[in-house]
This record gives structure tokens, sequence and C-alpha cells, in this order.
């Protein structure tokens, strides 16, 4: 079972928000990094935010038929027949193809400016001024621009050459857009006092810290499971597939309901460590698709007892089963909306309703 702990992306947004000293634009992309983005829009739409941001139409109409009003962002670029969808949920696209900006304006759509600053994913290039000519007389103006730190969480001076980038191309347009953006978490762990109009938190908001930083954002989910199974196995059994766990003596084995089709990652076997009374037991043997085994020969366990993965401590969160399995914290993270159930734990105040904006 997947724990949410709506609490806790509520504090680690207002944290977020005063270091920035600027309103957030949190984004909401992926179902909310896998921890449902309803639930999350919901607690954060009482925060305020300048507006959410998503990766796709399809996410932004299932906030809008959640209830959720605030200005909502498509950061991916929107295929041209997918802009009706668009245009009916009355959603703000991120273009750079002049075709598509003159086609969004005549249908009254707002948009913002992408400008590439060394990603080399989407958007303007910063070198391109044709091209970025060709994009702003093809419509009405943007009514917000943006770049994206490709380096921030390992590479803190690439930020600062980004901007600069960023800075020469804003300062070329006939007019400045209403909103300039460009920290995202990384960005945000490291430094204090945006620059600009708003700031863009992902991973933090649920808990997750990337690279180097100056505050750990509280932790927003555990993954637990009850134990399914219990057997002893012999000085020399091995555990799962490809044997790769072989017995010291006789142990006690814990098959726990849970596995890599839940969002715990194969790699966590024979590395990781898991809860259970409190206490730390290795995860043995590789994980499979419905299934993780775990020694629990020095700790009393019975059948049914609830075994934490991730979650507890620091040596069980996000990060650390990550660095276990060699994964990025962010597959960890979104691969947990895969199969596991998904509760979500507020706090007495926090009321989990829609604030017109």
């Amino acid at each position: 079972m997947l724990t949410v702990d709506l609490a806790a992306v509520r504090e680690n947004y207002r944290i977020l928000a005063r270091r920035a000293s600027v309103p957030l634009l949190p984004m909401v992309k992926g179902d909310a990094y896998g921890l449902g983005a309803v639930e999350v829009a919901r607690v954060l739409n009482g925060e305020n935010p300048v507006a959410f941001g998503v990766a796709s139409v399809a996410e932004g109409l299932e906030l809008r038929a959640a209830g959720i009003r605030r200005d909502i962002v498509v950061f991916t670029p929107t295929a041209t027949p997918d802009f009706a969808a668009a245009g009916a949920g009355d959603l703000t696209l991120c273009l750079s193809d002049p075709a598509q900006v003159a086609l969004w304006g005549e249908m009254g759509g707002r948009w913002q400016l992408p400008i590439d600053t060394g990603m080399n994913r989407a958007g303007v290039s910063w070198r391109d001024f044709s091209a970025l000519n060709a994009v702003l007389s093809a419509g009405v103006p943007p009514v917000g621009a943006f770049t994206h730190f490709h380096s921030a969480d390992t590479d803190p001076l690439s930020m600062t050459e980004q901007e600069a980038r960023f800075e020469t191309v804003i300062a070329s347009l006939p007019t400045r857009p209403a909103s300039l953006h460009t920290e995202n978490s990384a960005a945000l762990l490291q430094r204090s006092g945006s620059r600009f109009d708003c700031a863009r938190p992902g991973i933090a908001l649920y808990g997750v810290a990337p690279g180097p930083a100056t505050w750990r954002p509280r932790p927003a989910v555990t993954l637990s499971a009850p134990v399914l199974e219990l057997r002893s196995v012999e000085d020399g059994d091995t555990v799962s597939y490809g044997a790769t766990w072989r017995a010291e003596g006789r142990r006690r084995i814990a098959t726990l309901g849970v596995g890599y089709a839940d969002g715990y990652p194969r790699g966590a076997g024979n590395a990781a460590t898991a809860l259970i009374h409190d206490r730390r037991v290795p995860v043995v043997g590789l994980v499979t698709m419905d299934m993780t085994m775990c020694d629990v020969t020095d700790v009393p366990c019975e059948i049914g007892d609830r075994v934490t993965l991730i979650g507890g401590d620091a040596e069980h969160g996000i990060a650390a089963i990550a660095a276990h399995a060699q994964r990025s914290p962010y597959e960890v993270l979104t691969g947990l909306r895969a199969r596991a159930l998904r509760t979500h734990r507020s706090a007495p105040d926090d009321a989990i309703r829609e604030v017109a904006a």
C-alpha cells in the first residue's frame, strides 16, 4: 500500500515558496510524480499557486474535470490536433512553432514561450533569433517565457550560464512577458530569492532532494506490504530468480505482497533493507513482479505483519532506494503509480477542497 502524506507536500510547498520569495508554479505532471495529481492539486490550490504544470492536454483536462479552475500550463509540446481539446479546457500551451502560435492565437488561446538555453529538448534556441522573431510575429504575445536547467543538481555554475542566455533573449523581446521563470527543484534547494516572477518546483514537493541541498524536504510517501508467507531455508539454499542470494546457515524468509509491478524496483534486491517492527531486515534475492523476500531470522515476524519498504527513515527514502537499485529517484517515485493501492493522508487542518481562483 502506498500512503501519500498530503500535509508533507503542503509543508514542502510552503518552505519552497519562502525560499523562492515569488509565487510558485507547482509541477503536478506524471500524476503528481505518481502521488495523485488531483489530490495534490486540491491541497496546493489553497496555497494560491500562480498555475499548475502538467505534461499533456489529457493531464490538464483531468484537473479541470476535478474542478481545478486555476491556470494550467502544458509544458510538453502539444500536437495541433489536440488544440481543440486544449481550448475547451482553457489550458495554456507552451509553443515554439510559428504556425502553431498563429493557429492557437486565432483560437484565443494563451501561450508561453519555451527558450532552449542548453537542454536541447524543446523550445526556441537562444542562438536562433530569426526563429524567435518568426514565433513572436505569428500571433498574440506570449503570457510567459521560461527555460529549463539541465544540470542544476550536479553543476550549479551551469545555471548561471543558462540564465545569462535566457536574459539575453528576454532583453531582445519587443515586450517583456508578464511571467518569467527558470528555477526547478534543484535550483530552489541550493539558493533562495528568485530573480524572476515565479518558480517551478517538482520533485522536492514530493519529498526528494535532487543534488546538493541546504534544506531537505519532508518525505511524503510510504510503501508497505504484508507478510504473505514464512519459510525456513537451509544452508546453501537460494532465493528468487537467478539464485543471486544464498543462505549462510539456516534462515527464515518472509515473502511480501509487493514487487516491481507495484513500483518497488527489481534492483533493490540484495542491496536494500526493509523495516518490520522498527527493525531493519535485508531484502534478499531479486525483487520479482509481485513478491519481495526478506530475511527475518532475527526479528519476530508473523503472517499478516506489515513491512515498510519505502519510508520510515532516511535509509528507506526514495533517494536511498534509488541508489540501491542504481536508478534515478525520479524513476522510483513516478514508478509507484504502477499498481500499488494508493491512499492519501491529510493533517486535521488540511482541508481538501477546491479554492476558486
